[in-house]
């Protein structure tokens, strides 16, 4: 057993201990589980779609033409990639870059002969830290919008700077750690001159209406994002649109193991787990954390205590208890405790939904993420990504 499938186990139980003990009282565990099915829901289909989206090789062929379009240049690969996880993060929010691009940033590395790690990382960070923009981009942006009272094209304007700055420093300690030529060790063929690699040939899948049922159910549920259907509903339908072709064209390839258990249990503990912290005098913590201080020391209190907390909690509660401890005249204290619980929480694997979903994206694909080595760069990326959004936000602030 993996140590995250202890830990998704461990959490679980716990959860279910907070109950037992009426830490959590049953109500109101019932009424958290009923919050969450929607979500649970999402998470399930969303797997699902990823896994035969994999089958039906639509990753590969999107691979194989990233790889050629950056004609065998490392940097230009890098930028692509950059350049896709920013965008699809940005457009598409968060949760939906981890799940659609990691299985093809995966694809692309075995296609170029560049290890899994540093295109897996490049998907990972930039889903978190590239999420400040848009109120799409990330559920507590939605939250923050409202609260502040910031229409899409307002909260844009406040946040384009911090954004820029979250993606530039992202992809610079993405080139030091995982894809400068001493880190980005090549296996494959030849590197050439100048450490290049050798574009590989276009990707032709083996049954084209595996491939185009796929990659319909793909830009639908693309468009049903920025359409603001609700997740869960557009997740099942193009789950299923996909399940039917497979179950028509190769029935073998539905199988019980699709659903994704691990994550199931993990969310379903980690949210009862933090439901008692919640009762039990986190909204308390976070509000001595974040203080009384106005001005730039405000901000920076509310947006350290956002990174510390989204990454021993999670980002989603440590955002809502923040919220409520900024008054409401204080918004960008409030923007500054969302640039935290945004581009913080990429230290701990629990820290943020999208890092869940990216681990079961690359286990899926056999991958193995050192947890040590994730921590320690995360904490280093994390710190200088955090104080580039402020210097952003700050510039931008009302005098």
């Amino acid at each position: 057993m993996r140590s995250l499938d202890r830990l998704a186990l461990a959490c679980f139980a716990l959860g279910i201990g907070c109950v037992a003990t009426r830490l959590l009282p049953g109500a109101e565990a019932a009424a958290t589980i009923r919050r969450i099915l929607p979500l649970l829901a999402f998470l399930a289909a969303v797997i699902v779609l990823a896994e035969l989206t994999a089958e039906a090789e639509v990753f590969d062929t999107v691979a194989a033409r990233m790889a050629r379009l950056a004609r065998g240049s490392h940097l230009a690969l890098f930028l692509l990639c950059v350049a896709s996880a920013a965008l699809t993060a940005t457009f598409l929010n968060l949760d939906t870059t981890a799940v659609l691009l990691t299985p093809v940033m995966l694809a692309t590395a075995r296609k170029t002969g560049i290890p899994g790690m540093p295109l897996a990382m490049t998907t990972v960070w930039l889903a978190n830290t590239a999420s400040l923009l848009l109120p799409v981009s990330n559920l507590t942006n939605l939250l923050a919008a409202n609260r502040v009272a910031l229409p899409p094209v307002a909260f844009a304007a406040r946040m384009l700077l911090p954004e820029l700055a979250a993606v530039t420093a992202t992809a610079a300690c993405l080139w030091v750690f995982y894809w400068r030529r001493g880190r980005r060790h090549n296996p494959g063929p030849g590197p050439g001159p100048g450490g290049r690699y050798t574009p590989p040939p276009p990707h032709v899948p083996a049954d084209p209406v595996l491939f185009a049922a796929a990659a319909i159910a793909c830009a639908v549920f693309a468009s049903c994002v920025l359409a603001g259907v609700p997740l869960a509903l557009a997740t099942l339908g193009c789950a299923g649109l996909v399940a039917v072709a497979f179950r028509l064209r190769a029935p073998s390839l539905l199988r019980p193991a699709l659903l994704p258990w691990r994550l199931l249990v993990f969310v379903t503990g980690l949210f009862l787990v933090v439901q008692t912290v919640s009762r039990h005098g986190l909204g308390t913590v976070v509000g001595h954390a974040v203080g009384a201080a106005t001005g730039t020391p405000g901000i920076l209190h509310a947006a350290l205590t956002g990174a510390v907390l989204s990454n021993l909690v999670n980002n989603l509660p440590t955002y809502v208890a923040g919220e409520a401890a900024v008054p409401l005249t204080h918004g960008t204290q409030l923007l500054g405790l969302l640039i935290g619980t945004n581009v913080g929480p990429i230290v701990t694997p629990w820290a943020s939904l999208a890092t869940l979903l990216w681990h079961e994206r690359c286990r899926a694909d056999g991958l193995h993420i050192s947890w040590r080595a994730f921590t320690l760069t995360g904490i280093v990326t994390a710190t200088c990504v955090l104080a580039a959004a402020l210097c952003g936000l700050l510039v931008t602030s009302p005098a």
